[in-house]
């Protein structure tokens, strides 16, 4: 059984914006990006009575820094009062960051077959590159350590992986999952809920 953790995805970037594979590359949020984490942080101090007793966490990608900053700012916390942890990262798509698909397919025709058929265990080409499989592996260990009320700014590859390992969605369906910017999650216990 899990303690109470909300969880957002970072803001919009331009490269969300324009469906381009991020993993790992570094990028930033923009304007809408920057309102989402703002709102999200709104909606956060409507939920959160006390701050101090929650852990808060990001990943330790500019994206997800940005966002837990705005958040905390629009909480009404010290910005910078939050730690990393590298486990958070998205999942790395290797080669193909900074693609499109369409893009991929024009360089190389047929190259994403392989993960719209079996895209959970699908591993990109390129060194480093994971599929959601080994990004869950990755994700295990942080979430069975959760021992205090958390809240955590993650990717959605991560938040896809939480469905997995909290709810037991399918591969299928964890891999499909439309995950958004402007909403949290809520984890309890053995329950997941958009609000």
């Amino acid at each position: 059984m899990y303690p109470l953790v909300y969880i957002a995805r970072h803001g919009q970037t331009e490269w969300n914006a324009e469906h381009r594979l991020q993993g790992q590359a570094d990028t930033d949020i923009n304007a809408l990006g920057r309102k989402q984490a703002a709102n999200n942080g709104h909606r956060l101090a409507e939920l959160v009575r006390n701050p101090a007793d929650f852990d808060f966490v990001a990943s330790p990608m500019r994206r997800t820094r940005e966002t837990m900053v705005l958040m905390r700012t629009a909480m009404g916390l010290d910005p910078t009062a939050y730690r990393t942890d590298p486990r958070l990262v998205e999942l790395s798509f290797g080669d193909w960051q900074g693609f499109t698909f369409a893009e991929l397919e024009e360089r190389h025709p047929g190259c994403t077959d392989g993960r719209r058929a079996a895209k959970w265990d699908f591993q990109p080409p390129g060194v480093g590159a994971e599929s959601y499989q080994m990004l869950l592996d990755r994700v295990k260990p942080w979430l069975d350590a959760l021992r205090q009320p958390t809240i955590c700014v993650t990717h959605g590859g991560v938040m896809r992986c939480l469905f997995r390992l909290v709810a037991g969605t399918s591969k299928k369906e964890a891999a499909g999952l439309e995950i958004p910017q402007d909403r949290l999650l809520r984890l309890e216990g053995r329950s997941l809920e958009w609000l």
